[in-house]
């Protein structure tokens, strides 16, 4: 029986095909190739209003549609998010989607504790990450803080590991060639649910 993956397409545009889009249908198609059962979430087609107060997120309940997903990553063997870097990070669309989903008693039991006890422990994750710079820059001249942050804060809280990283430099100038090779390399970590 094959992996049950979660994939979290953060590209905030919608409205046309982005390297995201075709990372991540690369990715999908290897999966369901192999046999893993895939799901697609786009935070980009839903409607959420953005958290304005510590109380609405420890407090508050996601939205409904927002609440169908808490369920579908509790559910999830494998989660990857594909997403941009924007700014050094993840965009603010891709953020306000993780601020609700990351409720407590969703991703772990108590927040405040810094070694409380992550509530999805056993699953594994990948973050596929296209940027304008090379990767290499991102991820040691500037430390590649936005990948430290979902794997340490928000992912590694929760009790998942490993979480992997694929970064995709120079995403603005690759090649058709080279968006070949990446979604050749996409299919194959779909395959083998990595």
């Amino acid at each position: 029986m094959g992996a049950r993956i979660l994939l979290i397409q953060g590209h905030p545009d919608c409205h046309r095909p982005h390297l995201c889009h075709a990372l991540a249908e690369a990715y999908v198609d290897g999966a369901r190739d192999a046999g893993h059962e895939v799901e697609v979430v786009e935070p980009a087609r839903m409607n959420f209003p953005l958290l304005t107060s510590p109380s609405e997120w420890w407090h508050g309940s996601a939205p409904p549609q927002l609440a169908a997903v808490q369920e579908a990553i509790q559910h999830a063997d494998h989660l990857v998010f594909v997403y941009p870097l924007w700014m050094g990070d993840m965009p603010a669309l891709m953020r306000g989607f993780l601020e609700h989903v990351t409720r407590p008693g969703v991703f772990m039991d108590d927040p405040h504790r810094p070694f409380g006890a992550g509530l999805l422990g056993g699953r594994s994750a990948r973050l596929v990450v296209s940027m304008g710079m090379p990767a290499a820059v991102y991820r040691w001249g500037y430390g590649g803080y936005g990948i430290k942050m979902m794997r340490r804060q928000i992912l590694g809280r929760a009790g998942i590991r490993p979480v992997r990283a694929t970064l995709v430099g120079r995403a603005h100038s690759l090649s058709a060639e080279r968006i070949d090779i990446w979604r050749d390399h996409l299919r194959r970590l779909g395959a083998s649910a990595a």
